[in-house]
This record gives structure tokens, sequence and C-alpha cells, in this order.
């Protein structure tokens, strides 16, 4: 996947509070093509609320999200369509299959992925042969790989995981791994939290939060 100009997020001078308390103050950082971050620290640190607020879903008290120069809102929809979130929440229908959850995705997602793309992706994260069962007889786990399963179709440049290897086996975690290697390839970014570690080639670091 090719993205015909340079990406990159900047996060400005950001201030958050929740409930009243400050979780981070005066946060800049900036993530270039081709590169990752991963973002730790304590539970309750701000980990989440950070994702949230450059995903666009919660507001901030002061500072600002920039994509590509510009504040994300002054074309939010543009913005939209440039990130790929990947919540706690699965955003699964327990009662679809696997391959009606990928469809309806990629219709979400304005991707034109054939059956065949579906297909493939699923069986890259190990599960062939589950692509018609309904999800809510699968494990956490393999909900979890169906959720994944998403980026291998997805066309967005900048990648946000919150936690994505909960409930992953170390197999699982190397297929991921490989996935997020492959988007670094071709010029994505990757901005993603995890208790885990994970070992990503290419160019990436790691950025501590603290009270």
């Amino acid at each position: 996947m090719n993205h015909p100009h340079s990406h990159f997020l900047e996060i400005k001078n950001l201030t958050l509070s929740r409930g009243g308390r400050r979780l981070l103050q005066d946060l800049s950082f900036t993530l270039n093509e081709g590169e990752w971050l991963h973002i730790q620290g304590d539970n309750g640190i701000g980990k989440t609320s950070l994702l949230r607020v450059i995903s666009s879903l919660a507001p901030s008290d002061q500072g600002e999200v920039r994509w590509c120069g510009q504040n994300i809102y002054k074309d939010l929809p543009s913005y939209l369509k440039d990130i790929f979130f990947v919540g706690h929440k699965l955003a699964l229908k327990e009662e679809l299959s696997p391959l009606e959850n990928l469809a309806i995705e990629c219709a979400l997602m304005d991707v034109p992925a054939k059956q065949a793309d579906l297909i493939n992706a699923l069986a890259h994260f190990g599960l062939k042969g589950r692509e018609h069962v309904p999800l809510g007889i699968l494990s956490q786990g393999q909900k979890r790989r169906v959720a994944l399963a998403k980026l291998k179709l997805s066309l967005a440049p900048l990648w946000i995981l919150d936690e994505p290897l909960v409930a992953l086996d170390s197999h699982t975690v190397n297929l991921f791994t490989e996935v997020l290697e492959d988007h670094l390839k071709c010029g994505g970014l990757v901005l993603l939290t995890s208790h885990q570690s994970i070992e990503l080639r290419g160019r990436g670091r790691a950025l501590t939060l603290s009270s």
C-alpha cells in the first residue's frame, strides 16, 4: 500500500484531565511516516484517554492534534479516513460471522475488498474454517484475532491500537507483528499502547507517560 504524499502526526502541548484529575500536562511528540510509537505507563495514567483524543473520540483541555500539518478538526472527515482505531472494545457484532463482521468493516472504511481478501485476512490470523460461525461462540482470543484481521484490509496510513495484544498467544503476536511491520515498510504509522513488550523492526521508540 503506497500513500501518495507524506503523512505525519503532531501532538502539540496536549493537556488532559478526566473526572477533575489532571492526567497529562503539556505533552508533545511527532510521529513520521514509517515510524511506530509505543506509549507506556501505569494503569490510569491516561494512555487510553490520549489515544481517544488523537482519534477524535474525546476532547483535550488544551493543545492540539495535527495531521499533515493541519489541526484534525479543520477537515475531520478526511482525517477519519486516514486513521484506523482498534480499541479495548472490539466493535464486533456477536450474532454475525467473522466474514460478515469484516465485510461490514470494509463497507464502513470504504475499502473495496473482495470475499477472497476477507478470507485471506482471517486465514492469516488462524481463523480458517471459522469464517462462517457466529462470533458469539468464538473464544476471547479468536474474537480479538477477528478484530486484528481488519488491519490486513485497512488502507488508512495511521493505525491507533489500544492494547492490541490482550488475550493473544505468542504465535498470534508474531502474526500481528508481521502485519505492523508490513504497514511500516509501506510508509504507514503505528501508535500503540501495550502492557506486553512488542518487538518491532524499523524506526520507532517507546514513550513512557508519568503523572
